[in-house]
């Protein structure tokens, strides 16, 4: 719903293997321009494709209990694989936003389907991470005497005391998106800030395992949108994204990118880095070298 509100979007088309026609005609009643066609398991995968200029990947299953990371990833990479080599088909110049998780391993794996099928731009290949950065923003909002009184306070929300927005405030989120590899660079918070040793700590735990306390569907929504400015040639515009990278020794990181025509047209370095932060950042890189080797092998194997 939140991309049929999008006056950037004319056409938006809806795939998936069950109920996407009666969602289809559920979303188009809405009074806004773009037209919404819904298409049906594999043999309409093609239709739904063609033409496209921005492609959002949302499929996959979320980890259930009993199931494992592998589990996860097996079911999910298998889906990217097929959604893909569609893409890499008939719509080769597309954008492909990627939210399936875990898109540690996922960005890998698309991006080795399009290698294979000869259609890989590596800008055009963007791991949705803005979730964490969003959290991130709001945790920083609230975390004002947080770590000292939650216990007898509850919280207490900056954003009301000092009349501060979660969308002015800007903390970079890079490294990747799960677990330790979400590295919240608190050093380089906009408005600038400082914290003490207990609020980095709890600020960077939250930000880690912050679950779904920030509705996904929106995160995604918002990064869609930036996306699509981009495509129209808008300047300026920022996000933090899981790309294919030269920032660490790692093949794909995520930091800040700046969103044009082509994709991911500018890659920025991280910045100085707090004690702590460089600390993080090596925690992250040796699991994002497992998550990435995985998400390769994937396709290779």
């Amino acid at each position: 719903m939140l991309v049929k509100m999008n006056p950037l979007v004319s056409v938006l088309h809806l795939y998936d293997v069950v109920n996407s026609p009666g969602v289809a005609a559920d979303v188009g009643h809405m009074d806004t321009g773009a037209v919404v066609r819904g298409f049906l398991g594999q043999p309409q995968l093609e239709s739904a494709l063609t033409g496209m200029d921005l492609v959002i990947i949302p499929a996959g299953v979320p980890r259930k209990p009993g199931m494992t990371r592998d589990d996860l990833f097996r079911i999910n990479a298998g889906i990217v694989r097929t959604l893909c080599e569609g893409v890499a088909k008939c719509c080769p110049h597309a954008i492909v936003n990627l939210i399936s998780n875990p898109v540690n391993s996922t960005v890998p794996t698309a991006a080795e389907v399009f290698k294979k099928a000869g259609a890989y731009d590596p800008k055009r290949l963007l791991g949705v991470t803005n979730l964490d950065v969003l959290r991130a923003n709001t945790f920083v909002v609230l975390t004002s005497f947080l770590v000292a009184t939650e216990h007898q306070l509850g919280f207490i929300v900056m954003a009301e005391v000092l009349g501060i927005d979660p969308r002015e405030v800007d903390v970079p989120v890079v490294g990747g998106h799960s677990g330790v590899t979400i590295l919240p660079l608190l050093s380089q918070v906009k408005p600038a800030c400082t914290f003490t040793t207990d609020e980095i700590n709890y600020l960077t735990d939250r930000i880690q395992n912050g679950g779904t306390e920030v509705v996904e569907a929106y995160a995604a929504a918002k990064f869609a949108d930036a996306c699509l400015r981009g495509l129209r040639g808008d300047a300026g515009i920022m996000e933090c994204s899981f790309v294919a990278s030269q920032v660490t020794e790692l093949p794909f990181f995520a930091s800040k990118v700046r969103l044009g025509r082509a994709g991911a047209e500018e890659i920025f370095p991280l910045g100085p880095l707090s004690e702590h932060e460089r600390f993080g950042l090596e925690k992250a890189k040796t699991e994002l070298v497992e998550s990435i080797h995985k998400g390769i092998s994937f396709v290779r194997k």
